[in-house]
Parts: C-alpha cells; structure tokens; sequence
C-alpha cells in the first residue's frame, strides 16, 4: 500500500465500510435533498451540494479498523484526527447538462477564511489536511461520475509548492502555474463498490466530471486533519517522503 501510494498518490480500499452504513448514509442523503430515489424526473440538475454530517451511519463508516490503521501508515501514528463529521457530498445526477465544476485542481488545506474559495492555499508541508479522502456511499461506475484522478501528479505539485514556502500558493495561483503541467499524467478514476474509500496525497490533481449513467452518485470528500499535537520531531510519514522524494529529483 505504502508503495503504491508513494508512486501514484492513492490507495484504493475496498469493503472500508460496510454496506449497512453506506445505506443508511443514503437514506439521510435523500431526505435532505427532498427528493424521490424512485423518481428520476425531479433529478433535474447535474449536481446537488449537501454539507457535513455526524450522524451514527457517517461517523461509523470513516472509523472503522482498516481505515485507522491505513490512516496511521499513510499519515503517520498519532499524527491525525479521528473525523467526526463527513463532507462535503456533491451530489452528482445523471444529466446532459455541464456540471460547471470539472476542472483540475487540488484540495487546499487552509485559508479557509477567505471569503472566495479561489483564495484558499496550500503549502508544501501540507498545511491543514494530512490526506484527501472519497469515500463512496453508492456503487460508482465509469458512467456515474467517478472523480477523475491523475495518477503521480502529486509529485508534479510538490515542485510547484516548494518554492512557495511556508505561505504555499493559492487556489488561483496554483491554477495560473497551470495545472495542465500535469495532463500528460496517466488518468485513473474513482470507481468501487458502496463502501470503497480512496486514501489520496493531498497534493493530488483530480476532478469532477459529468454523469452519463443512470443512478444518482453518493460521494463525500473530507480531509484528514492533522493531530493538535504534531511536532517537528515526528518522523516522516509517507504523505512527506513521497514530498521529498519528489524534490530529490
């Protein structure tokens, strides 16, 4: 796992959850969105944005054994949060219309007080989030929507940030580098079974995409935050070798 996380930037964990709680997670899901599971005609925009959640069914399935333990190989021991809430789900329906939000990007980790989410920054220590995280909450095929992952291109953004230091780059100015540095990239998409979990590099380039199947996809994104503790001493977990690495080139 170790390996195939420094070279590609994700893991993929199957059975992560169990499909009990990815049903249950659904059921609060439709209720918010007021909207008939039974009933494709009131689907009608391409993506429905739902916030966070702690309810017993989210909670359980971000805490289960398998996932701490990979959380502590990928992060480091005692070097994360437990997460205790589950989000943000964007919502995606089968549609022929643009989703409007399928560019590549990464997820910034702070400056989450600024007003324009453009503004939002990353650095090349990771500020703020120790591990970008899909989990599927409905079976997502190649039709429906499966965020679209560019398979060792967090080592291309490790370059781009280190210059940066401490005060990183943001969200605009990442884009204006250029995020098509990293188009020639082999290209995987997010796809499992209800229960999958995707383990990514925080610096790893993905993106949405339109939904050309037939069954709503329920996907939530959080990150995995750092412990309050961390401390320069700690020794360098795979999120910071695959950096490292990556500057040694």
């Amino acid at each position: 796992m170790i390996d195939t996380f420094l070279s590609d930037g994700f893991v993929r964990i199957e059975g992560a959850f169990c499909a009990e709680l990815a049903s249950a997670a659904r059921a609060v899901l439709w209720r918010d969105l007021n909207l008939d599971p039974d009933d494709p005609a009131g689907w009608t925009r391409p993506v429905v944005r739902l916030g966070t959640y702690s309810e017993p069914p989210f909670v359980g399935a971000a805490n289960g054994p398998l996932l701490r333990g990979a959380f502590d190989r990928l992060a480091g021991a005692g070097r994360w949060r437990p997460c205790m809430a589950m989000g943000t789900f964007p919502v995606r329906f089968p549609s022929a219309e643009d989703p409007g939000d399928a560019g590549w990007h990464i997820d910034p980790g702070f400056g989450w007080e600024a007003p324009d989410f453009m503004d939002w920054r990353a650095n090349v220590a990771s500020r703020g989030r120790r591990l970008l995280m899909l989990f599927l909450f409905s079976d997502v095929g190649e039709d429906d929507a499966p965020t679209r992952l560019r398979t060792g291109s967090h080592r291309d953004m490790a370059r781009l940030l280190a210059p940066a230091g401490e005060a990183g780059l943001a969200l605009r100015e990442m884009a204006a580098a250029d995020f098509g540095a990293t188009e020639a990239r082999p290209e995987a998409t997010a796809t499992g079974p209800a229960g999958t979990v995707y383990l990514c590099h925080p610096f790893l380039v993905h993106s949405a995409q339109p939904h050309r199947g037939r069954s709503p996809r329920f996907m939530a994104q959080p990150p995995l935050l750092p412990s309050l503790g961390d401390g320069p001493d700690a020794p360098p977990s795979p999120v910071e070798i695959a950096v490292h690495g990556a500057l040694s080139w």
